[in-house]
C-alpha cells in the first residue's frame, strides 16, 4: 500500500462555480471523493490538502519528510507560474510527483504557459478538466507499481 498527496492551490476550493467553461462543474469535493475511492480501489492511501495561502502549501509538503508520503498529484494552479518557493519544497522532499491542471495552459494567456514545476515533474497532464486528475492518478500508481516490482 502507498500513500498519495493531493495538492491543490489557490482558488481550486471554488471548483464548480468558478469559470466554469474554463474549469467545468466538478466540485473540489467531487474530484477528491472520486480520487480517494479509486486510490482505495487499489488499496492505496490517498489524502487532499488545499489552500489559496502559499505558505501553507510549503508546509504541507516539507511535513512529507514526516508522513512516509509516497508520491504527490499537485495542481498548482496559480502558484504554477510564480512560486519558487513551493518549487523548492518538493525538490527538498525529492518525493516524486505529477503537475496536474483542468485547463491547458499553453492554450491560454501567454503568462500561463511557463511553469516552476514541469521540470521537476515525472509527467504533467493538463487540459482534460476533472479527467485531468483521475489520469496523474493512474499514472501515479503505475509508478508506484512498477517501483516495487
Amino acid at each position: 500500500m502507498a500513500k498519495l498527496l493531493v495538492l491543490h492551490g489557490p482558488n481550486l476550493n471554488l471548483l464548480g462555480t468558478r469559470e466554469p467553461d474554463i474549469y467545468g462543474h466538478a466540485t473540489l469535493e467531487d474530484i477528491d471523493a472520486d480520487l480517494k475511492a479509486r486510490a482505495m480501489a487499489k488499496g492505496h492511501e490517498l489524502e487532499s490538502f488545499q489552500s489559496n495561502a502559499e505558505h501553507e502549501l510549503v508546509a504541507r509538503v516539507q511535513a512529507i519528510r514526516e508522513d512516509d508520503t509516497d508520491f504527490v498529484l499537485i495542481n498548482p494552479a496559480a502558484f504554477t507560474h510564480t512560486s519558487v518557493a513551493l518549487r523548492d519544497a518538493l525538490a527538498a522532499v525529492a518525493v516524486p510527483f505529477i503537475e496536474v491542471h483542468l485547463s491547458n495552459p499553453h492554450r491560454r494567456e501567454p503568462f500561463r504557459h511557463s511553469s516552476y514545476f514541469s521540470d521537476l515533474a515525472v509527467g504533467v497532464v493538463a487540459g482534460f478538466g476533472p479527467l485531468s486528475y483521475g489520469l496523474a492518478l493512474v499514472a501515479a500508481m503505475r509508478q508506484l507499481d512498477a517501483s516495487v516490482e
